[in-house]
């Protein structure tokens, strides 16, 4: 309750709410909240219970004052209110029991401070002076970011089954732990997506929520809808039901782009590739795709289309080309220098087919990043997500360099599939 991931959004709230159990506790409060030139009329009466009902439906404040004295069990409760709460409240509870491990657990849940009642004015004027200090301190993170453009990547598979989630939450996973930016993950699968479930989450319902009510879709929703993995990590995934179609024109997921934009300084989606041809304007903010394939013919050709997607619809998106479980050895459908030569251009990085990681990073619920940091193979997953921020921090320059790269690499114009790849077919009798 006192880690928020957007600071700024503070100032749109109300500044101060308290829900007392008490008229004692309620007239002690009211002097001082019209000393801090806060509107006495918003310390109500109800204790805790009245506050989770009423923040369910409404927005949290900046300096939150709960009175405890009537719950039963005042940690699970406080749990409770902080799911209704959103991330940049200071809470500031109340209550009668003398016990510093209830303090202390109370301090560990989120909790600003834990008074101990009958208040005095001295008591809660420093409690409020430390609640100040909070919302205004400097947030050392989030001071570089005024200077950074927003990082957007969209991480797309050729086919079903290359692993272009797997990377989608590596590469998210990279850029918040790592990099140190808080991050987004947005999986547009809605049916099928394991964005959440590939970093042991539930995806609850935001997104679909969101799908369904596009007009409900602000600030308040994505910190509410948005899943926490880490303090600068949170998801935005589904498990639809299989027989609910989703019908939407994209104004929804354009729109949760929009505000994810606000709230977060990098978003990753996780972009399935039937959404370039239903909702193409999905890439329209988006600087960096990492488009994720395997060395096969299917592959290659569906690699070509994609690229001449990006080429008339997006130009201004910088493409990565990602070869992903690539065996160490064997037979491949098709040599790494006959696929760069069908696609055009060279593949900027290659992973290795690595069952064993991936399993342990399926069974810890980590990311493939996470659970392989030591695999020296999987090294280029560290690579493409400080090429990722780098092609973004650098903005146009960037963009022109690597295009211009991308040219230079070019061969074999005017040649169907089959003849770039040099197969021979067998003849007909």
């Amino acid at each position: 309750m006192n880690a928020p991931f957007n600071p700024p959004r503070a100032a749109h709230r109300e500044p101060f709410i308290a829900f007392v159990c008490d008229e004692t506790t309620a007239e002690a409060l009211r002097p001082i909240a019209i000393e801090q030139g806060w509107n006495p009329e918003k310390v109500n009466k109800g204790g805790l219970r009245n506050a989770v009902q009423t923040l369910s439906v409404s927005a949290s404040p900046n300096v939150l004052f709960v009175d405890l004295s009537e719950s039963g069990d005042p940690l699970n409760d406080i749990n409770a209110l902080a799911e209704v709460c959103e991330p940049g409240t200071v809470v500031i509870a109340a209550g009668q029991v003398n016990d510093v491990r209830l303090y202390r657990d109370l301090v560990a849940s989120g909790i600003q401070d834990y008074l101990l009642k009958p208040l005095n004015p001295d008591m809660l004027r420093e409690a409020f002076t430390h609640a100040y200090a909070t919302l205004n301190a400097p947030k050392g993170s989030a001071d570089p970011s005024a200077e950074r453009p927003h990082c957007a990547v969209a991480v797309i598979g050729t086919r079903g089954g290359v692993g272009a989630s797997t990377i989608a939450t590596s590469l998210a996973w990279l850029t918040s732990d790592k990099g140190g930016r808080t991050t987004a993950l947005l999986d547009l699968d809605v049916h099928f997506g394991t964005g959440a479930l590939a970093l042991d989450l539930e995806p609850g319902r935001g997104l679909t929520d969101a799908i369904e009510n596009p007009s409900r879709i602000d600030g308040l929703f994505i910190e509410r809808a948005m899943v926490k993995a880490s303090d600068k990590l949170a998801v935005l995934s589904a498990e639809a039901p299989i027989n609910s179609p989703v019908m939407t024109d994209g104004a929804a997921f354009f729109q949760l782009q929009e505000e994810i934009r606000g709230a977060f300084e990098c978003t990753v989606i996780d972009l399935p590739r039937t959404m370039l041809v239903n909702y193409p304007h999905l890439i329209t903010d988006v600087q960096v795709a990492v488009l994720v394939t395997e060395l096969t013919l299917a592959a290659a050709r569906d690699t070509i289309r994609i690229l001449s997607w990006f080429k008339s619809n997006a130009p201004h998106t910088t493409v990565i080309v990602v070869a992903n479980r690539v065996p160490a050895s064997g037979v491949l459908e098709i040599s790494r220098k006959d696929f760069e030569g069908s696609i055009e251009r060279r593949i900027d990085y290659v992973l290795p087919y690595d069952p064993k990681t991936a399993v342990q990073a399926a069974k810890l619920g980590k990311p493939l990043a996470e659970a392989g940091k030591a695999v020296k193979g999987l090294a280029p997953l560290a690579e493409i997500a400080e090429k990722v921020v780098a092609l973004t921090d650098a903005g146009e320059e960037g963009k022109e360099k690597s295009k211009a790269k991308a040219k230079a690499d070019a061969a074999g114009r005017g040649m169907s599939l089959f003849a770039k790849l040099n197969l021979k077919l067998p003849k007909k009798q």
